[in-house]
């Protein structure tokens, strides 16, 4: 039960108190991430961690002033492939036959399937789907967070286009998804921390299909 101690424990922390988590805990998180499910083994995005305050200060420029973003230890953005191309794709492929020790085109027709897939759909399309996965990994920083009883909060709030122009990502074929302060919570001044979690009842959430 101890997964669902620690996603009772957890809530999106609106204020942080500055302290730093220590680096090991920060490793596992994004070790966790590194791990996580991803279609077709592909994990198409990257995992951004800032922590220069000069550069964090900009960010909260263009996310709306939310103060976790100075306030907390690490800033992880979770930033999606802009688009399934073939050179990635490839990539891929070839890691995963080289580490597996598999002939190189051992996977080849299942490549070629996914090449064929993601080709005939738009940029945008493959960006959506990009996007999913990254919140994938977002589930599970966040659970990873919460075990090391370290505060996250997941961001939506900012300037997505801002964002991608400050940290020029589009020039590595990548877009900004979602955001996620890593700190702690700074009990005494945090409106949210003393009030009970509420989540839809058990009986109105799951659908039995028996």
């Amino acid at each position: 039960m101890s997964l669902i101690n620690d996603l009772q424990w957890r809530y999106a922390t609106k204020k942080m108190n500055g302290q730093k988590v220590p680096q090991e805990k920060v490793d596992y998180i994004l070790e966790a991430i590194r791990l996580t499910a991803s279609s077709s083994g592909l994990q198409p995005y990257e995992v951004i961690v800032v922590t220069d305050p000069q550069l964090l200060e900009k960010i909260k420029e263009i996310a709306n002033g939310q103060s976790q973003i100075t306030d907390a230890s690490h800033l992880l953005i979770f930033a999606s492939w802009s688009n399934y191309s073939e050179e990635n794709i490839n990539k891929v492929f070839a890691r995963t036959t080289a580490e597996r020790g598999l002939p190189a085109d051992a996977m080849e027709a299942y490549k070629n399937m996914l090449i064929g897939i993601y080709g005939q759909q738009s940029a945008e399309d493959n960006y959506t789907h990009a996007a999913k996965q990254a919140y994938i990994a977002l589930g599970t920083a966040l659970a990873a967070a919460a075990e090391q009883k370290v505060d996250a909060t997941p961001m939506e709030g900012f300037n997505n286009a801002a964002l991608n122009e400050l940290l020029s990502l589009e020039a590595k074929g990548l877009r900004s998804v979602v955001i996620m302060p890593l700190g702690y919570r700074d009990a005494e001044n945090d409106w949210l921390v003393n009030l009970k979690k509420v989540r839809t009842p058990k009986e109105e959430f799951i659908l039995e299909m028996n």
